[in-house]
């Protein structure tokens, strides 16, 4: 049976075959640090009866007035772990988590090639807000989706009303 357990210091040590997939952004020990000790409720590990890191999603709580969210920062499973209904989970409890603080939303970044994700989170009652255009660095620059999902707080659904034209990432607030 699979586990949902708070994110520790000692994972980041372990967590190396679910960040080696080529569409994992991975980061620096002293951002995974700073997530842990600002927003430690939102950073949790999926791992296997065995011990083994199954996935882990890593988010926090910005904004102010309507604009106050959840944000979903990095979300990935294991090649071998996927298809099991691990990354709906994860997305469930850090949306719980995010109304708990009466978030308006939730909102994600995804990169416009990952047909799979942007097909999943559409699944999850995501929708697209917005096109940031160059969002991702690379050899080539690439477009990223703004995928939000309204939560209860959000009566009329204000915050998932998407934008007309694609943004620059200078021009996200």
């Amino acid at each position: 049976m699979t586990t949902i357990r708070p994110f520790t210091c000692d994972d980041l040590f372990r967590f190396n075959n679910v960040n080696l997939d080529p569409l994992t952004e991975t980061y620096g020990l002293p951002f995974y640090m700073q997530y842990l000790a600002h927003w430690p409720e939102y950073f949790q590990i999926a791992e296997s009866p065995d011990g083994q890191i199954m996935g882990y999603i890593m988010g926090k709580a910005e904004g102010s007035g309507e604009m106050w969210h959840g944000h979903v920062t990095a979300l990935t499973v294991a090649p071998e772990f996927r298809r099991l209904g691990l990354a709906a989970k994860l997305m469930q409890n850090l949306e719980n988590i995010s109304e708990k603080k009466q978030c308006y939303f939730v909102d994600l970044f995804v990169r416009v090639s990952n047909q799979v994700a942007v097909e999943m989170y559409k699944k999850l009652e995501y929708s697209v807000y917005r096109r940031v255009l160059e969002y991702y660095s690379g050899d080539v620059d690439e477009d990223a989706f703004d995928m939000r999902k309204a939560l209860p707080r959000d009566v009329d659904k204000k915050s998932i009303i998407p934008l007309k034209h694609p943004v620059r990432p200078e021009e996200l607030e």
